[in-house]
């Protein structure tokens, strides 16, 4: 492995960036080092610039059902707005934040209530309505644009991630099949990106996509303690700074082990059924705990992915289309996602909605927090990405497409206007966002999809 020797007179051999620590049949990523910065690079920053391979990333999260529009919008545009009761949780990251108002997607506005706005939701195109024989979204995914550009560069060209499994059947009441409410992310018009629903397969491909053809060894001894070696190498040969880095990186990663490995001991007893099961026997209900710490794992790996620079493209859902999950195992709700959406005005259900709202806000707000954690040069991480977060319907109860609950976090290596709410022209495309977001991505676009150009304010 190549190292870089911490000394002012070696500064002009750097650490590559695709440098990974080896051991026992195992290979881990790092994180971002100063040691991997060529002399021109260190100079650009004492200059108050980014370094021109400064790795930007990009994700977009996915959240059904819409949200409780009065608990949504600030009052204020501009720098002075205050967060309002559905965005409090993102108060430590308000500086690193856009709040957008009034962005639609046109050409979801079709045949449906969730199905044509879920899968439309990166490809801003009107998809075919099928009984599942000929899907067809008649376009690409933004993120998979984006992934064309940076997939070169990383071992993985994008990541794609969810909760639920692929949907299936047809939905009587609109004539759609619900495999188009299970994927926002498309390579080609007919080809919908399958996700990986499981974080132990997800870590398992961020840290061993260094040797893609030697199979999965099995996990009897953790990751780490066959890089150790490598590592302790490595460390001897760095400056204090990036040994802290190394040590704080290191020990992210054997967190997420260790959750992983307690994950699999709560549910280890293997199930014997007291009776034989036939048709009418219901299944147990997913325990809401382990709901809540697949999505946080799933965020974790993002986060990694990033960090390590694996990829620089992810799309994550946290439930398909129609997501019925209870909630219940928040404080004040009582039932399912999809459910409780549609409230009527019911003053109760509408409390609920805004309680399942901020729940998914608060994850958001947890995976721009981790990512702010990660130091990289002179920043952090979230820094350098940019995090879209957003429902393909503005309210549940009327499946309202206009005005889309979107938000977008980190400053894209300084090229996003962070720290604003921007309210735009009612009907403002939300594919002008998509193009302002691939131009600031490095990816030349002045044009996505149905976009008029680059959304104004965005870019820095």
């Amino acid at each position: 492995m190549n190292v870089y020797l911490d000394d002012d007179t070696n500064r002009h051999m750097p650490l590559s960036r695709r440098t990974l620590l080896r051991g026992a049949g195992a290979a881990l990523a790092l994180p971002w080092l100063e040691a991997m910065m060529p002399g021109k690079a260190s100079a650009a920053e004492s200059e108050g610039k980014a370094p021109e391979d400064s790795p930007l990333r990009m994700a977009a999260l996915f959240v059904p059902n819409g949200v409780r529009q009065d608990m949504w919008t600030p009052e204020a545009t501009g720098r002075d707005f205050e967060l309002t009761p559905t965005l409090e949780p993102l108060a430590d990251v308000k500086d690193q934040l856009l709040v957008l108002t009034n962005l639609w997607n046109q050409a979801s506005n079709f045949g449906d209530g969730h199905y044509v706005k879920c899968s439309g939701f990166l490809t801003c195109t009107t998809i075919n309505k099928s009984l599942g024989i000929d899907l067809n979204c008649n376009g690409r995914s933004m993120d998979q644009v984006a992934a064309d550009y940076s997939g070169k560069l990383t071992p993985l060209p994008s990541l794609e991630l969810g909760i639920d499994p692929v949907t299936t059947g047809v939905d009587t009441n609109v004539g759609y099949t619900r495999v188009y409410g299970s994927h926002i992310a498309w390579s080609g018009p007919t080809s919908p990106l399958a996700r990986e629903l499981n974080p132990h397969l997800v870590f398992d491909r961020l840290f061993r996509a260094g040797n893609p053809n030697k199979g999965a060894a099995q996990r009897d001894r953790l990751l780490l303690d066959r890089v150790l070696e490598d590592a302790d190498q490595l460390k001897h040969r760095l400056g204090a700074a990036d040994r802290q880095r190394m040590e704080e990186y290191l020990q992210s990663v054997r967190s997420v082990e260790k959750r992983l490995q307690n994950q699999d001991a709560g549910g280890a007893k293997q199930w014997q059924p007291l009776v034989k099961l036939d048709r009418q026997n219901r299944p147990p209900e997913q325990r809401p705990d382990a709901y809540v710490e697949q999505v946080r794992l799933m965020l974790d790996m993002i986060a990694l992915a990033f960090q390590t620079d694996t990829t620089r493209v992810c799309t994550f859902m946290f439930g398909n289309a129609v997501s019925g999950r209870n909630f219940s195992f928040l404080d004040g709700v009582s039932g399912g996602h999809h459910d409780t959406s549609h409230h009527q005005n019911n003053e109760d259900k509408l409390r609920q909605y805004q309680l399942i709202n901020r729940w998914h806000v608060e994850q958001y707000a947890y995976l721009l927090g981790k990512l702010r954690s990660m130091k990289e040069r002179e920043g952090t991480v979230l820094d350098n990405s940019m995090i879209l977060y957003g429902s393909g319907l503005r309210d549940g109860n009327s499946h309202n497409p206009h005005n889309l609950p979107i938000l977008l976090g980190g400053s894209g290596g300084g090229r996003i206007a962070t720290g604003q709410h921007l309210s735009f022209g009612r009907d403002t495309p939300l594919s002008n966002l998509y193009a302002a977001m691939l131009n600031a991505f490095g990816t030349g676009h002045e044009r996505f999809a149905d976009s008029t150009g680059i959304l104004p304010g965005v870019l820095a």
